[in-house]
């Protein structure tokens, strides 16, 4: 208390004029018509922009919970795409059963780790064996592939990033339809290498890469990257380098894909391996 005393006895001066400064001001406003429009006005002013800085504070904050809202939407309407897309081939069936003709089912997840700076990278998502995910399901971001889950607990699971010296992805050149396996060198994040493609194959820089589908785990057609380079080795085979349409680094909803009929397309080519 004494050296709030103190403080005050120190600096009365100081008070003593902001105090009649005040009682100054609001005399010239409320006497004065003009200055008391111009206050008001420069009041609002401060009022809006304080309200537009409050608004987008609170749009920002909430991306989060839209980015999940929207991969939601977006693995809704991808069953749905391939729900239709499987009445277009009935020419060997006639059950009625729709679910029988679907081949591909998606669900949404959100990443809650994720390696890019390793020679063997993975993703963990927050999904596992008691919401449908498990190992060997195909996983896609926004823009492209992104890897294969390669193990569930019940309520996450483990992917190989497509940023995985292990990584192997069967993929063609749109424009022409060659194809040829597609892996990481270990370099840089934002690049892979496709390989396998003849010599004799014109290649075009900004080409389209899209998986096969060969694989059961991803459909055939899934954005991986465009052609940003390519020369030819000492093989009779391209080193065609990719940029890959999935930014690792920015990664954090994803789609997982489930093949409805893997199962059965391995059973078969067992058979004859």
């Amino acid at each position: 208390m004494r050296n709030l005393l103190n403080f005050l006895a120190r600096y009365n001066a100081l008070f003593l004029f902001i105090l009649l400064e005040g009682i100054a001001l609001y005399i010239v406003v409320t006497r004065n018509e003009y200055h008391n429009s111009r206050v008001i006005k420069g009041m609002r002013g401060i009022t809006v922009l304080a309200d537009q800085r409050i608004t987008n504070t609170r749009n920002y904050l909430r991306l989060r919970y839209i980015n999940t809202g929207l991969a939601l939407e977006n693995a809704e309407l991808r069953n749905k795409v391939s729900a239709l897309s499987s009445h277009q081939s009935l020419v060997f069936f006639s059950v009625s059963d729709t679910g029988y003709h679907q081949q591909y089912e998606y669900t949404s997840a959100t990443l809650v780790n994720n390696t890019v700076s390793r020679q063997k990278n993975f993703f963990t998502i927050d999904k596992g064996k008691k919401q449908g995910v498990d190992a060997g399901m195909g996983v896609t971001g926004q823009n492209g592939v992104a890897g294969i889950i390669v193990g569930s607990s019940d309520n996450f699971s483990v992917a190989m990033s497509l940023l995985n010296l292990d990584f192997r992805l069967s993929s063609r050149i749109k424009s022409n339809g060659y194809f040829g396996s597609l892996t990481w060198d270990g370099r840089d994040y934002r690049y892979a290498m496709l390989n396998e493609i003849p010599q004799h194959v014109s290649i075009v820089i900004g080409d389209t890469i899209e998986s096969t589908g060969y694989s059961a785990v991803f459909p055939e057609g899934i954005m991986v990257g465009v052609i940003s380079d390519f020369e030819r080795s000492g093989s009779d085979f391209y080193r065609i380098k990719v940029a890959l349409a999935t930014n690792f680094r920015q990664l954090s909803h994803v789609s997982v894909i489930r093949n409805l009929k893997k199962e059965e397309q391995e059973q078969l080519e067992k058979r004859f391996r």
